[in-house]
């Protein structure tokens, strides 16, 4: 956030001096007013090339085997240009490279959700998704795993059929 900050500041210094050079070159040809509202169009313009840009670099940094599951798109009234393109400032992945399963029950893994957001931490769940059954459920410190396969101790959800998380695991 704190470098996103120092490049806006940068990109309103940088316009802003290119203007007055041109302002310069041209005699003083150019409105007074003009170098700062060049400097506040390209501080805005860094910002929201910033937004848009931080779902793209996010999932392009992801480790191999994240997958992402669902993305939310956001639209802001006072941000009037998602209005015309939302933009993504959060989403949900998946770690499929370390899916398990007992032998037992096959259709039935734990997984590791992971939860990314546009200026917030990254948070991480441990859930049990059942294939067969359609539902899943969220680790809880009462989980238990037994030797037959069997899982207890987890509030199962049954979600609709179209459900993002369900989806990337049991892969329908």
């Amino acid at each position: 956030m704190f470098l996103e900050l120092i490049a806006v500041i940068f990109a309103g210094i940088a316009v802003a001096g290119v203007v007055m050079l041109i302002n310069r070159a041209t005699g003083g040809r150019l409105p007074r007013w003009t170098a700062p509202v060049a400097a506040g169009l390209a501080m805005i313009g860094v910002t929201v090339a910033s937004e848009y840009g931080w779902y793209g670099r996010t999932v392009a940094n992801l480790p191999e085997g994240l997958v992402v599951a669902e993305a939310v798109e956001k639209r802001s009234l006072y941000r009037p240009w998602t209005y015309v393109v939302a933009y993504h400032d959060r989403f949900v992945a998946v770690d499929t490279a370390t899916l398990r399963s007992h032998p037992a029950a096959p259709e039935q893994f734990l997984a590791e959700v992971f939860f990314f957001g546009r200026w917030a931490p990254i948070s991480q769940l441990s859930t049990v998704m059942d294939c067969q059954s359609w539902r899943r459920g969220v680790v809880e410190a009462k989980t238990e795993f037994s030797e037959t396969g069997e899982i207890s101790g987890v509030e199962w959800v049954s979600p609709p059929e179209d459900d993002s998380l369900l989806t990337t695991v049991c892969g329908a």
